[in-house]
């Protein structure tokens, strides 16, 4: 879909961070089993990367697995790590026509081989697109995420090749996986829940974050679009006053 005319083009957020809740509840209330509610998600991803190539946001991050979601049972673990891998293969010649560049964050030596063999496959054959950047977040915790670059800055101390007089916000920035994209502006949560639940914790500390009950399966065109009219609402003082902005 265009740019709806509700929205300013001009204050399209760069980066968006969705963590897509709300899959098992949504199949519960329709009495289904809970992989029912995953693949109707699916849908909604699909829609939501049009939009958001459509409205012109630069990066797309959706939190697909954390590294908590290990803990579910064996076999809805096995049919994510499925859904994953046929999305992957569906999806890759869209993404290359739609010029859509996909990347990934998170421990992903844990995924399955096949599902790992087909995402880095993805992953180099949209690597020259540079419309959207589809972000996935998988086998991902931001805590582990803090706790591996903490380890990789403090090598680097011990080695020598780092002082810790330099260690600063720009430093720990180059060492999370996130290193190269710039963070989020906008964070939604689909399904009625109001936490961040070990997602982006360094990197949403100045996002803007949006709560809706919609759950992640009926999340569509017209919520994204809502929510992005409730982030250009907001004033992003980033520590200032409105006055001083104003004044800027």
């Amino acid at each position: 879909m265009p740019v709806p005319q509700s929205l300013d083009p001009a204050y399209i957020p760069r980066h968006v961070a969705i963590i897509m809740d709300g899959n098992g509840r949504w199949a519960k209330s329709h009495n289904k089993p809970r992989l029912f509610g995953h693949k109707a998600g699916v849908d909604s991803v699909q829609k939501i990367v049009e939009c958001a190539g459509e409205f012109g946001i630069e990066v797309l991050t959706l939190y697909a697995f954390s590294t908590e979601n290990w803990k579910r049972p064996v076999d809805e673990v096995g049919g994510l790590m499925g859904l994953l891998k046929n999305y992957l293969q569906a999806e890759l010649s869209k993404m290359l026509n739609n010029n859509i560049r996909l990347i990934c964050i998170g421990n992903i030596k844990k995924l399955p081989q096949d599902v790992r063999d087909v995402l880095e496959n993805t992953i180099k054959e949209t690597a020259a697109n540079d419309k959207l950047i589809l972000n996935l977040a998988l086998s991902y915790g931001g805590r582990a995420e803090l706790i591996r670059g903490i380890k990789s800055i403090a090598d680097k101390v011990r080695s020598g090749t780092l002082k810790s007089s330099e260690i600063d916000e720009g430093c720990i920035d180059r060492h999370l996986y996130t290193a190269d994209i710039p963070d989020p502006d906008l964070l939604i949560r689909t399904g009625g829940e109001a936490r961040l639940s070990n997602f982006l914790l360094w990197q949403a500390s100045y996002a803007e974050i949006y709560f809706t009950d919609t759950m992640w399966p009926e999340f569509r065109e017209k919520a994204f679009v809502d929510a992005i009219i409730e982030y250009q609402s907001r004033e992003r003082r980033f520590g200032q006053t409105s006055a001083q902005l104003i004044k800027g």
